[in-house]
């Protein structure tokens, strides 16, 4: 029988077994150390590495072994990366949220510390008539320290510091629309595009009202004021600060009542929506196009910081005409967009579209990076801790 042939060519002594199997054992091991080192030497020749551990010691829950198709590595095949990428997205669910959340606010804190100086600017270049006060955002700089000294540039910053909480939600709403996106359609240009314009439409419902407060605060001169209200003292006082926001509060409501803190809602969405929508997919192709340039031990962090500035410009200057009216709309109590728009063309032709342009670009540049930057690391800071051996 063919079962007895089998067995007969089987060794009979047990010494004879017991050399066979160490034989199979042993060859199995070297097999299994040579694929080992061979994915070693991979690893050290990619520019990048997944995003969560693997292998026989991974965490349970982890991601499993990915094999990749013939011509690609395995972190190339790799859920989460994008296809010819290499630059490594950490998602979502890859992320302690507690952490994420506390690291978050205390950086964007640090940013509009940095940056708020220029946004003001921007919005006071954005609301004079011509030329008629600042020749341009060097100029307003200087004037403005000159004449109401450091504490001029920060005019609103205190009410403008509860955005925090747009900021967090901003943040939140990207990432889960990318999530949700992603079960139809794993482009991260359509990913992106999506959550970017999702995540401004949350953010600027929540942010518009504070905006209207803090802007008409940036337009407080020693004196006078830029905009339609203006902040008295009584019997001549200086208010403090609160008390001037308080100030400001009333006299929108007493003019416009609750829609008068939501003056320019749609001019917001108009801009700031296609704003994020543009600035996403720009940095992911702008940081792919320099992933494809520049030599393979060129630092990541490296890339995406020369990345968001780019966006950042590209869609600034793409949405700044969006910008102005809404400037104009809120602080000038105007109710039309089509109306506001035809009456600047009128008074400054198409540069007037281009007002605050360069503030908008200057304190883009700098925040972008400490944006793109700080995002991109509190996201590796904000690893689950079964993940955190993977980060680099």
């Amino acid at each position: 029988m063919a079962t007895s042939g089998a067995a007969s060519a089987l060794p009979q002594d047990g010494a004879a077994v017991r050399a066979l199997i160490a034989r199979t054992v042993g060859g199995a091991r070297r097999a299994a150390a040579a694929a080992a080192a061979h994915f070693r030497r991979a690893l050290r020749g990619e520019r990048k590495r997944r995003p969560w551990g693997g292998g026989p010691g991974r965490a349970a829950g982890s991601r499993p072994e990915v094999r990749a198709p013939p011509g690609r590595s395995a972190l190339q095949g790799a859920p989460g990366m994008e296809d010819k990428r290499n630059i490594p997205i950490i998602e979502w669910e890859h992320l302690d949220k507690r952490r994420f959340y506390v690291l978050g606010i205390c950086m964007t804190m640090m940013i509009r510390v940095s940056v708020y100086p220029f946004t003001l600017i921007r919005t006071r270049l954005q609301v004079q008539k011509g030329k008629s006060l600042y020749n341009g955002t060097f100029d307003a700089f200087v004037k403005i320290l000159r004449t109401e000294g450091a504490a001029g540039l920060y005019r609103g910053f205190l009410v403008n510091t509860f955005t925090l909480i747009s900021g967090q939600c901003y943040v939140t709403t990207y990432e889960l629309t990318r999530k949700y996106v992603a079960r139809y359609n794993n482009n991260n240009a359509v990913k992106s595009l999506v959550a970017g314009g999702s995540a401004s439409l949350v953010a600027q419902s929540i942010t518009v009202p504070i905006d209207v407060v803090s802007q008409h605060l940036m337009m407080q001169r020693k004196g006078e004021s830029m905009g339609r209200f203006t902040v008295r003292g009584r019997d001549g006082r200086r208010l403090v600060v609160f008390g001037q926001t308080k100030d400001i509060i009333v006299q929108i409501f007493k003019a416009d009542g609750l829609k008068g803190f939501y003056r320019g809602y749609v001019a917001s969405l108009l801009t700031y929506i296609p704003n994020s929508a543009v600035w996403w997919p720009f940095y992911h192709f702008y940081a792919e196009q320099l992933s494809s340039l520049t030599p393979k031990d060129c630092p990541h962090l490296l890339l995406q910081a020369i990345s968001g500035p780019l966006a950042a410009a590209t869609a600034s200057t793409l949405t700044n005409p969006m910008d102005v009216i809404r400037a104009r709309v809120q602080v000038e109590g105007k109710s039309s967009i089509v109306l506001t728009f035809k009456q600047l063309m009128a008074e400054e032709g198409p540069w007037g579209l281009t007002k605050g342009l360069s503030a908008r670009i200057i304190s883009a540049t700098p925040s972008t990076i400490v944006i793109v930057v700080g995002y991109e690391t509190l996201k590796k800071l904000s690893l689950r801790p079964e993940l955190m051996d993977s980060r680099h």
